[in-house]
Order: structure tokens, then C-alpha cells, then sequence
């Protein structure tokens, strides 16, 4: 974040460090040929269509002269019979048995609070200010990153946070986890008429609060899922945990034939709020909220013609082999013994370095191919023949109508549309997420699907990249299809009630 006055000591001003690094000056060749390496393992798919719309289309040649012709000449040739039922029940078991199972999500929700838990800028610096245990020259910092974050006044926290004193405490953090948990679920289990004992899969993802029993046995217990449930609980992976459970559930759907998959992605602030008075671990407090999302995912026939979206690709990017991008989302005690979530300066370089691997790895399956000839002719280009050419960076708004970019700030958001080169448009979900709800870390992904559908925009076969950043690090894709237009007057989203007031105008900087 940058400070409008470049003399005060509170914010310094912005560096390369704290920018996304420029897509145009490097493309490393091995993530692009990870990228073709995961085309070509479908490369069976991609020479059998072509070869039966090729058998199609001189089928639908023949008269019914011909085709009787044709029987008459194999009737009597039992061997070629044979040999051609054997080809044609051996290359159907193979694509029967090769092929994945398609993995469909039937229906998600995002638990919206109530108005007792909202929290505006200026409760914020009041309650800070009763806290006692910030000093006036951080209350000052949190201020002027408050103004700059993108945050708007009707955000939400936990009640633990805002009473005073807060009183943190393990039953507090409970307590949160099961409201906003058994909130989404709720609402799920009611959107798609299907009971908890018809649930085989269950993977829960909270970074920072682990108890024992886990979440997902809270979820178990609570619902009285059946016995044999596949129950996982993620942690300590960041924002980017919601995708990861993504992937997750895709791979047991791989293996698990007629089953639902439930993912619940949410983060606890009760026990994670700062009180220290170490700047890095500061900026956590002024931008993360309370929220969470429930995502129901299918891989059953009948349920494609009720499901919103199609999984079409996941894509997992980890960078933590390197010790500068291991450490700059850090979870540790200062000085003081306190307790926090401290950012690296480093982190926006490392998020774009990641970032950049990815949509490398992303772009020969998604991009068409115009795009990805322009893009392997620049590279080859400059990586074989040493030419001193530009490197082309694809236009992926050819290869998606709408974009779910996490959340997670301001800064982050302005550098992504910046090199993706996205519209206003393109980046309007992402910011209004920012600034209805703040940063719920790995839900916040599907509070902007919800705003895109609210809006009316989502139509039968358009397709989503979600995309989210976390610690360790990792930048993780997920691509849908939209199976169906979704009719925004038939959803029970947490925008629908006030979705008519968006979008809004967020300064670069307001006031407090």
C-alpha cells in the first residue's frame, strides 16, 4: 500500500517488492511444457472424437441400400463380424474405464451473519482504542491502512472481538466455527433438498483454528452424518485451502462412483486477532472477516441437469521449496510472546511469481488455440533462437467470461487486473466482495460467485477461473462451466437483499 506523503514513517512507500512482477519480462519454458504435459495425458480423448465424428460423418452417407448391401457382405465373413465387435466392445470398455468421472457442484451458499456482528471502520478504531494495548503510533498505522484497504462499513466480526474486553477463549472460537458452519450448511442442505446422510465426502479447510474433535467431526456430530462418511480436516494452508479442497474432493470422486462431496472453506478470528503491537502482523487485523461457504459437489448422471457448474480443471501451484516464499505468510509470537500472523514485505513479489507459474501451467488448457500459437512462437522465439522479442502474454478474457480473484486486498487486486489486463467489469465481484465483506480468506472466492449471479450475468456455458493465493506459498486455479443462466430471482445469496446497491464507487483513500 502506498502513502500519499512519502516523509511519514507509518506506511513506507511502495517498492518493486511490494508489486506483482511484470508477466512480460520472463516465462519459464518448464511450466509451459508441464501445461502441454497435462493436454497430452487427455490425448486419447483427443484423437477418439475426432476419429468417431470422422466414422459419424461417413455413416450418415450411406442409404439404407448401402447399409443393407453391407450387411449382406459381412453376414457371411463371421470373422470380420467377430473382429469388429471385439474392436468396437474393447475400445467402448476403454473409454468407459479411462475416462474421468465428471464432477459436478450442484449448488453452494455463504453464510452471512447478522447486523449484531457488523463491524464499521470506526467501530474498529474504537475498539482498538478500548483494547489498551496498541500504542497510538499503531493505532495510527491501522488507521491509514483501514482507509486504503478497500473495506466498506458493513463488514463483520466475531462477538468475542468486539465485546469489551474481548475475551477470546477456546469456547468463543467454537462458538464461531459452529455459526458460521451449521449457517452455510443450513442454507445448503435447504437449497438442494438433500438430507446429511446422503453425504459420503466431507472436507472442511480452516487454516488457523484446529481443535480436537476436529471441525469436520463437529459437522459429523451436529448433522449425524452416517458412519462411513470420508471425513478430512485441512489446515494451516491459507487461503488458497478452499481450491485445495476443491481438488480434494474432485480426486475422491475419481474413486467413490455415485457420491456427494461437501466442502466447507472458512477461517476463525477468535482466537487469531493480534494484540501486539508488531506492524507486519497488524495488517492481518484491519483486513481479515468473519464468513464462510458451503459447496455441494456430485459426481452422479442424473444430478447434471439440477447443477449449476461443470469442474472442468484444477491447477496447484507450490512455491514453498523457496525459503523467501515459505516465510512470508508466517504464523509466530513477537517479541512480546504475542501471537500473530505476520506478512513479508516480500509478499507481493512472491504472489506474482506464483501467480505466474500457474496461469503458465493453466494456459494450454484453457487458452484457444490463436492464443497459444502467438504465445509458444513468441517463446520459442526468445528462449531458442535467442530473438529479442516481447514475450506474448495470452488474453485469457478470451478463455473466460468472468474471473473470481481472491479477495485479499486492495493491493493485490489493482496488480492483477493491471497484468491480466482485466475490465472493471471483470474485476467488479472480486471488489465488491472486498468491500461488502472483507478478506474471509478461502471463502471469499465463492461470496464473488455469488455476486456475479445476483448481478444476472452468469449464462448457460460460460466458464469461471477461480483463483486464490496462500501461505506456504501456493496459487491454486479452478475452471467451471456453467451447466445452466442462472436466474438470479430464484437465489438465496447473501447479496440478494441489497444487490441492487452495487457496485459502489471505493475510493483509493477514505477517511475514517
Amino acid at each position: 500500500m502506498s502513502e500519499s506523503n512519502p516523509n511519514t514513517p507509518l506506511i513506507p512507500p511502495s517498492s518493486s517488492a511490494r508489486k506483482l512482477p511484470d508477466f512480460t519480462k520472463s516465462v519459464k519454458l518448464k511450466y509451459v511444457k508441464l501445461g502441454y504435459h497435462y493436454l497430452i495425458t487427455h490425448g486419447m480423448y483427443l484423437f477418439l472424437s475426432p476419429l468417431i465424428l470422422l466414422i459419424a460423418a461417413q455413416l450418415s452417407t450411406f442409404s439404407l441400400q448401402d447399409l443393407h448391401d453391407l450387411w449382406e457382405n459381412l453376414k457371411f465373413n463371421l470373422i470380420s463380424v467377430i473382429l469388429c465387435s471385439v474392436l468396437l466392445v474393447f475400445l467402448s470398455t476403454l473409454y468407459v474405464l479411462t475416462r474421468p468421472r465428471p464432477v459436478y457442484l450442484v449448488d453452494f451458499s455463504c453464510y452471512k451473519p447478522d447486523d449484531a456482528r457488523k463491524c464499521t471502520r470506526q467501530i474498529f478504531m474504537d475498539r482498538s482504542k478500548l483494547i489498551g494495548t496498541f500504542n497510538e503510533e499503531n493505532l495510527e498505522f491501522q488507521r491509514k491502512i483501514l482507509e486504503r484497504s478497500g473495506l466498506g462499513e458493513s463488514t463483520y466480526l466475531p462477538e468475542a472481538v468486539l465485546n469489551v474486553p474481548p475475551n477470546p477463549s477456546m469456547a468463543e472460537a467454537r462458538k464461531e466455527a459452529e455459526m458460521v458452519m451449521f449457517g452455510a450448511l443450513d442454507q445448503l442442505f435447504e437449497k438442494t433438498n438433500l438430507k446429511p446422510k446422503d453425504i459420503g465426502i466431507l472436507i472442511v479447510n480452516c487454516s488457523l483454528f484446529n481443535p480436537t474433535p476436529s471441525l469436520s467431526a463437529m459437522v459429523i456430530n451436529h448433522y449425524k452424518l452416517r458412519g462411513n462418511i470420508i471425513s478430512y480436516n485441512l489446515g494451516g494452508m491459507g487461503c488458497s485451502a478452499g481450491l485445495i479442497s476443491i481438488d480434494l474432493a474432485k480426486d475422491l470422486l475419481q474413486v467413490h462412483p455415485n457420491s456427494y462431496a461437501l466442502v466447507i472453506s472458512m477461517e476463525n478470528i477468535t482466537l487469531n486477532w493480534y494484540f501486539g503491537n508488531e506492524r507486519s502482523m497488524l495488517v492481518s487485523n484491519c483486513l481479515f472477516r468473519l464468513g464462510g461457504a458451503a459447496i455441494l459437489l456430485s459426481n452422479k448422471w442424473p444430478d447434471r441437469q439440477r447443477s449449476k457448474y461443470r469442474l472442468v480443471h484444477t491447477v496447484r501451484t507450490h512455491k514453498g521449496s523457496d525459503d523467501k516464499c515459505f516465510g512470508c505468510v508466517t504464523q509466530k509470537e513477537d517479541s512480546n510472546g504475542k501471537i500473530g500472523v505476520s506478512l513479508s514485505k516480500d509478499l507481493m513479489a512472491v504472489a506474482g511469481d506464483a501467480l505466474k507459474t500457474n496461469i503458465t501451467t493453466l494456459g494450454p488448457l484453457v487458452l484457444p488455440m490463436s492464443e497459444q500459437l502467438l504465445f509458444l512462437a513468441a517463446l520459442v522465439g526468445k528462449k531458442v533462437f535467442k530473438m529479442k522479442v516481447k514475450p506474448y502474454i495470452p488474453d485469457f478474457k478470451l478463455a473466460f467470461e468472468h474471473f473470481c480473484i481472491h479477495a485479499g486486498g486492495r493491493a493485490v487486486l489493482d496488480e492483477l487486473e493491471k497484468n491480466l489486463q482485466l475490465s472493471d467489469w471483470h474485476m467488479e465481484p472480486s471488489r465488491m466482495t472486498l468491500y461488502r465483506f472483507g478478506n474471509t480468506s478461502s471463502s471469499s472466492l465463492w461470496y464473488e460467485l455469488a455476486y456475479t449471479e445476483a448481478k444476472g450475468r452468469m449464462k448457460k456455458g460460460d466458464r469461471i477461473w477461480q483463483i486464490a493465493f496462500g501461505s506456504g506459498f501456493k496459487c491454486n486455479s479452478a475452471i467451471w462451466k456453467a451447466l445452466r443462466t442462472v436466474n438470479p430471482a430464484k437465489e438465496r445469496g447473501p447479496w440478494m437483499d441489497e444487490i441492487h446497491w452495487f457496485p459502489v464507487e471505493v475510493p483509493k483513500v477514505s477517511t475514517i
